[in-house]
């Protein structure tokens, strides 16, 4: 049992190091930096504009203004975002998992 959990060990240094696992993080940052930058844009833009403009109190569909459906948008979009992300960290785990196999099989050998 002693044997088994030597070699079940990883040098998560060696692993931080290698090669796969440096390409897996740029892939994870490609992914989550737009979409962050994305919904803190999309999120603050609504209480800018209502602060310092007006044009999201005009009237959008009978007595509807814009600022309705841009707040109405905002839940729309954090549930498409909530299941894109869900979807693409689903493969990243699996991906992650993957390279730690790897690293297991090498002996923690970057």
């Amino acid at each position: 049992m002693n044997d088994q959990n030597e070699k079940s060990k990883v040098n998560y240094v060696q692993v931080e190091q290698s090669e796969q696992f440096q390409q897996f993080m740029n892939k994870r940052k490609k992914f989550i930096v737009p979409y962050t930058i994305f919904f803190l844009v999309f999120y603050f833009l609504l209480p800018i504009c209502t602060s310092y403009t007006s044009f999201l109190n005009t009237p959008a569909i009978g007595d509807i203004s814009w600022v309705w459906i841009f707040a109405f948008a905002q839940f729309v979009m954090t549930f498409v975002l909530c299941t894109v992300y869900v979807k693409k960290a689903g493969a990243l785990d699996k991906e992650a998992d993957q390279i730690i196999k790897n690293q297991v099989q090498k002996g923690g050998a970057a």
